[in-house]
C-alpha cells in the first residue's frame, strides 16, 4: 500500500481563487515599477513589491520571473495583489497576452457598487486602456498565479 500524496491542482486553485475577483489590465505594455507608483500616485493605495511572492516560470529551459506587488486593506480582510503578465516575451496567462497587468483582490471582496468603483478609478489612470473582470472558466493556466 502506497502512502504517496498526490496534489490536486484543481482544488489547489479552486482554495486560491476562493473569496477573489481577478482583474485584467492593458496599460500601453508600462513597465511594472510605473504601473504600480502610478497606481499608488492616482488611487489610495500602497502597494510594496514582495518577493517572497515572486513567481518563477520554468520554460524552453529557461526561467521567467514575474515579480508581485501588494497592498493589505487597513482594518478588513482584503488584500491586493498586482501582477505582470509578461516577462521577457513569456506571459503567466498566455491565454490574456493582451493583457499587461492582473489585479487580484482576496478576502473580503468589496461589493459589485465598489467593485465598479474600483474598475472606473484603474481606467482613469494615465496610460491603462481597459480594464476587465476575468473568470476562472476562461483561464487555462490559472495555477500560474498561485503563491
Amino acid at each position: 500500500m502506497s502512502n504517496k500524496h498526490t496534489l490536486d491542482n484543481e482544488e489547489l486553485a479552486e482554495e486560491f481563487y476562493e473569496d477573489s475577483l481577478l482583474l485584467g489590465i492593458m496599460a500601453s505594455s508600462m513597465e511594472a515599477q510605473r504601473f504600480v507608483w502610478q497606481v499608488n500616485q492616482s488611487i489610495r493605495f500602497d502597494f510594496r513589491i514582495n518577493d517572497s511572492l515572486e513567481i518563477e516560470l520554468k520554460r524552453k529551459g529557461r526561467n521567467y520571473y514575474f515579480p508581485v506587488f501588494e497592498y493589505q486593506e487597513p482594518g478588513i480582510s482584503l488584500t491586493y495583489y498586482l501582477y505582470k503578465n509578461q516577462y521577457d516575451g513569456e506571459y503567466l496567462l498566455p491565454e490574456f497576452k493582451h493583457l499587461d497587468f492582473l489585479w487580484l483582490l482576496k478576502g473580503d471582496l468589496p461589493d459589485k457598487e465598489e467593485e465598479g468603483l474600483l474598475i472606473e478609478d484603474i481606467k482613469h489612470i494615465q496610460g491603462v486602456q481597459l480594464v476587465i473582470p476575468l473568470t476562472l472558466e476562461k483561464m487555462k493556466n490559472k495555477l500560474n498565479l498561485v503563491f
